[in-house]
């Protein structure tokens, strides 16, 4: 018995076919002396729920009452015991929620060094998934009941809240983390996140997602230490797809047979991979590979040039020239990106530089 008392759930099914049972043949038992289907229902339904708005039919033999009496005492003993289950299961429940809260945030509480994640939209919910791969701590913070659910089933660590508000980053231990990525939908929740993130704590690392290029300004100037603009990197990634199909396969074939690998495996080294175009007028016009690849500081590698005739060399030799229009594959390591706005691209012109 004790099993079976154990299990709200189990109780409340149990309960209820015992109720339909004994309904059915209490309904059948009156049709059988002479009641109609209708009445007979009807005399089960007000008897088992205690409603007592009287008798349909006169209940005057000895076997309508013998039904009468063992219908009120199985029915109302059914009832009772649905009634205790309903109420078991429920507050198991909400003690479920109401420890398992207190759990988390007490485990939150224990954490340093992690990452805060704040949205648990598709973007953070990839982003979960690769910190787990990594073995990175990290709390998620969302508001939404659905999404808090998939993470609760993927088994992160949470809090269901609004990430705008100070006390959840607090809560989420922000003086303690390493770093925060805000990813949210909204750019004005982004921005004022990082502000608030920055002024907890001035030494973490903000990472930033940005919906409108207008906004990466704005993120960094609220205190983001790099902003990612999810339209433009896709738009990148078509561009690259497009224009430098033939480059991209080339490296591909012969580096690994898969460019996204060959890409993950430079990554886990602390490199990535990417096409740039020579702009016109640019400073490498002209120049070798050799000489650019001094002039950017040892930041980045030259290991495949495409020339707008369609020829592609790899591992290009250091006397190779670069014309404009030219593709060029580069590995480096972060921080490369001014180095090769500097040498790749045509310089900016200025109002100044126009009078």
């Amino acid at each position: 018995m004790l099993p079976l008392l154990a299990s709200p759930f189990r109780n409340l099914t149990v309960s209820v076919a015992i109720l339909i049972a004994i309904s059915a043949i209490a309904t059948m038992a009156y049709v059988a002396y002479g009641w109609s289907l209708s009445d007979a229902f009807y005399m089960v339904i007000i008897t088992v729920f205690s409603i007592g708005y009287g008798e349909i039919e006169p209940v005057k033999t000895p076997a309508l009452r013998t039904i009468t009496i063992l219908l009120i005492m199985g029915g109302c003993t059914a009832m009772v015991f649905i009634t205790g289950s309903l109420v078991q299961l429920i507050t198991a429940s909400q003690f479920q929620l109401f420890f398992g809260s207190m759990r988390m945030q007490k485990d939150i509480s224990k954490l340093s060094g992690h990452v805060v994640v704040c949205g648990y939209g598709r973007i953070g919910q990839m982003l979960a998934h690769e910190l787990k791969a990594s073995r990175s701590a990290f709390v998620i913070l969302e508001r939404s009941d659905e999404r808090i659910n998939v993470a609760r089933a993927a088994s992160y660590m949470y809090l269901h809240g609004d990430a705008t508000d100070e006390e959840i980053l607090k809560r989420a231990g922000i003086a303690t983390a390493r770093a925060i990525a805000t990813v949210l939908h909204d750019d004005a929740a982004n921005v004022f996140i990082t502000l608030s993130a920055r002024s907890l704590n001035p030494e973490l690392t903000i990472i930033a997602r940005g919906e409108l290029p207008s906004t990466e300004k704005k993120l960094i100037q609220a205190g983001a230490d790099s902003v990612v603009l999810p339209a433009r990197i896709g738009a990148e990634r078509i561009a690259e797809l497009l224009i430098h199909k033939d480059i991209i396969k080339v490296i591909a074939d012969t580096k690994s047979g898969n460019l996204e690998q060959f890409a993950t495996d430079l990554h886990h080294l602390g490199l990535d991979i990417e096409v740039v175009i020579v702009e016109a007028l640019s400073r490498c016009v002209g120049t070798t590979i050799g000489e650019v690849e001094s002039l950017s500081a040892g930041t980045f590698l030259i290991v495949a040039l495409e020339r707008r005739s369609g020829e592609t060399i790899l591992q290009p030799h250091p006397d190779v020239v670069i014309n404009d229009g030219d593709s060029v594959a580069v590995v480096g390591r972060p921080g490369r990106e001014q180095a090769i706005e500097q040498l790749f691209s045509a310089p900016k012109i200025t109002n100044e530089s126009m009078v």
